[in-house]
């Protein structure tokens, strides 16, 4: 496969960029990373207060793609033994829904609990608004782990649900939310993974601090 470069931003930070650095490893591209500079507007892709921040953005074969879920319906075209989606008609159907409600929703969960992967809050009160989307979260889980059997939310390999609903299981853990055990499994799941020790790696190692990030909602 040709090499292939993607554009991210901070890896402590930017749960865009983890997702679509995910997909691109689940895929087995070989790619190159490149890191935006951490100017007004990165930031603001960081901040949620630009929608149209071209990150992460993947480059393969003289095609440009950006948003993550373009970039998961890219790679499936290029690598469909990837096994990004199930291969059942009606899983394939869950999963890309749950997908598509993640990149499209969630907004307050997102302003109340920003992704930062070297905090860690032994208790945090979440405001008010943000409380129904994590228990939209907990639900979808709940639906896939007990459709599945688990322990990945379509079965026995992570798809681009898992790869979508990274960045909130590190969410969930630095904000200390409470989690019955069979989500709680899930949560420990995907932190254990691989895929996500590498990538937290390189977060602990970023000099880069935003303050406005680490404001307590």
């Amino acid at each position: 496969m040709s090499q292939a470069a993607l554009t991210i931003s901070s890896k402590n930070y930017s749960s865009w960029s983890l997702r679509g650095w995910l997909l691109c490893r689940m895929a087995g591209l070989d790619f190159a990373e490149v890191l935006v500079e951490m100017d007004d507007e990165a930031r603001q892709e960081l901040l949620l207060l630009s929608p149209s921040v071209l990150v992460p953005r993947l480059t393969h074969d003289e095609v440009t793609v950006w948003d993550t879920l373009a970039i998961a319906e890219y790679l499936h075209e290029v690598v469909p033994t990837a096994g990004l989606w199930p291969t059942e008609r009606a899983a394939r159907a869950r999963c890309r829904s749950v997908s598509g409600e993640m990149h499209s929703g969630f907004h307050n969960l997102r302003s109340a609990l920003p992704m930062n992967l070297k905090a860690r809050h032994a208790s945090f009160k979440i405001f008010s608004g943000a409380r129904p989307d994590v228990e939209r979260v907990k639900a979808i889980w709940t639906e896939c782990l007990d459709a599945s059997g688990g322990p990945w939310l379509f079965g026995t390999d992570p798809t681009v649900a898992d790869a979508m609903y990274a960045p909130v299981c590190t969410r969930f853990r630095t904000y200390a939310v409470e989690l019955e055990p069979q989500l709680e499994a899930y949560v420990e799941t995907v932190l254990s993974w691989p895929l996500m020790g590498e990538w937290t790696e390189g977060a602990m190692v970023e000099p880069d601090e935003i303050v406005e990030l680490e404001v307590e909602f």
